[in-house]
C-alpha cells in the first residue's frame, strides 16, 4: 500500500491511466489505505496499483515516484504526477540519464515536483543504473520479474494492519539495486514499488479486486477440473 500509507494477480501487462472525466464508483470496498471520497486515489488503486507492469518506462516510472515519496505521503506525489512527467522526460530513462548540472538546477525551481536535490540527483544517476539493468538483461522488466519466476507473489492479507512494510524479497532486490548503484531504493521503498507495479499483490480481503481475484481463480480450477 502507499507509504504514510506505503504505498497482481491480473494478467494486465501495461496500464493506461484512465481520462480524468470518468470517476471511479466511491462506494466499492476497497483496501484500507485509500480515503474515503478521493476519486484520484480511489482510480489508482483501482487501475494501477498491483497490477503487473512489464514495460521498462512505466518501471523507471514508479521507481522514481516512490523514491521522491520518501518521507511524504503517496498522495502528495500523485497529484505531482503530471509534473513529474514533464519534468523528466516523461520517464525516458535514456534522456533523464543525460540530465546535466544545468538542467538538475533548474529542476529545483520547479514546484510541480518535490524541490529536493538528492531526489532529483538520484533521478538522474538511476537512470544511467536502469540503463545498465537493460543492457546486461535485455529489459528492465526482465531483472525485476526474474525474482519471482515472472509470476506475481499473490498474498491474502486480512486487514491492511497485516500488511507487512518489508519482506524478504523486498530486502534481497533492495540490496542488489544498491550494488548497482541505485538510491532511495531502501528495502521499504522498494517492497512499496513492488506492490505498486504488481511484482506483490497485497489487496487485502475486504476490496472488491481481493474478491475478484479469488473468483477468478475458482473459475480456473473448476475449468481445469472439466
Amino acid at each position: 500500500m502507499p507509504m504514510l500509507l506505503w504505498a497482481g494477480g491480473f494478467t494486465i501487462e501495461r496500464v493506461v491511466p484512465s481520462k480524468r472525466a470518468a470517476s471511479p464508483p466511491l462506494g466499492r470496498a476497497r483496501c484500507g489505505w485509500v480515503p474515503a471520497g478521493d476519486g484520484e486515489y480511489a482510480r489508482y488503486h483501482d487501475e494501477e496499483w498491483g497490477r503487473p507492469v512489464r514495460e521498462d518506462r512505466r518501471l523507471f516510472e514508479m521507481l522514481t515516484l516512490e523514491g521522491a515519496q520518501a518521507g511524504l505521503s503517496w498522495s502528495t506525489i500523485l497529484r505531482k504526477r503530471a509534473a513529474y512527467r514533464k519534468a523528466f522526460a516523461g520517464f525516458d530513462p535514456a534522456k533523464v540519464a543525460r540530465f546535466d548540472a544545468r538542467r538538475r538546477a533548474a529542476l529545483l525551481q520547479d514546484s510541480g515536483i518535490v524541490r529536493n536535490r538528492l531526489k532529483i540527483d538520484s533521478t538522474v544517476s538511476n537512470a544511467r543504473a536502469f540503463l545498465a539493468v537493460q543492457r546486461e538483461f535485455g529489459s528492465f522488466s526482465r531483472y525485476l520479474w526474474d525474482w519471482v519466476g515472472g509470476r506475481p507473489v499473490r498474498n491474502g492479507w486480512r486487514t491492511r494492519s497485516r500488511v507487512p512494510a518489508r519482506s524478504e524479497l523486498s530486502d534481497r532486490i533492495s540490496r542488489d539495486l544498491k550494488k548497482r548503484g541505485f538510491r532511495f531504493v531502501g528495502s521499504t521503498i522498494t517492497y512499496a514499488y513492488l506492490q505498486a507495479v504488481g511484482v506483490v499483490n497485497d489487496h487485502t480481503a475486504g476490496c472488491y479486486l481481493y474478491q475478484a481475484r479469488r473468483a477468478a481463480a475458482r473459475v480456473a480450477r473448476k475449468a481445469s477440473r472439466s
